[in-house]
């Protein structure tokens, strides 16, 4: 019987331990940083370096401000943009970028980008995708 108080004993301050351990809850954090400061872009897949200028179409800027691209887009869920992926170093690209930080050069406007010819459609969050753009 002695046995059986002792055992009773330990499992109820077991019990009331495990009431009475502090809750934790899991936390995920991802610290990116900030966005390039590009002056036409950068592109949307690491290591986002600057896009050069004519590589996104006017729908990616609003009011001359590049709405972002990967982990720093600020376009809505269903957007979709024109790009010249010919500019995109995974399509061979190895002409001249501006680098982070640069200024844009006077006359190349964002809002009105001349002579573009987007090839691709993508979502902002590194994807190309098929359709329209919103």
């Amino acid at each position: 019987m002695n046995g059986f108080k002792l055992f009773a004993l330990a499992a109820v301050a077991a019990v009331c331990f495990a009431l009475s351990a502090p809750k934790t809850h899991a936390q995920v954090q991802v610290d990116i940083g900030v966005a390039p400061v590009c002056p036409y872009g950068y592109y949307d897949v690491p290591p986002y370096e600057c896009a050069p200028y004519g590589y996104y179409g006017p729908e990616w800027f609003s009011g001359g401000v590049f709405i972002g691209a990967g982990p720093w887009f600020h376009g809505h869920d269903g957007f979709r943009g024109h790009v010249n992926n010919r500019f995109h170093p995974e399509h061979g690209y190895a002409g001249p970028r501006p680098n982070r930080g640069d200024r844009p050069e006077p006359g190349k406007r964002l809002d009105k980008i001349q002579h573009f010819k987007g090839n691709e459609v993508r979502d902002g969050r590194g994807h190309a995708v098929e359709g329209k753009k919103h």
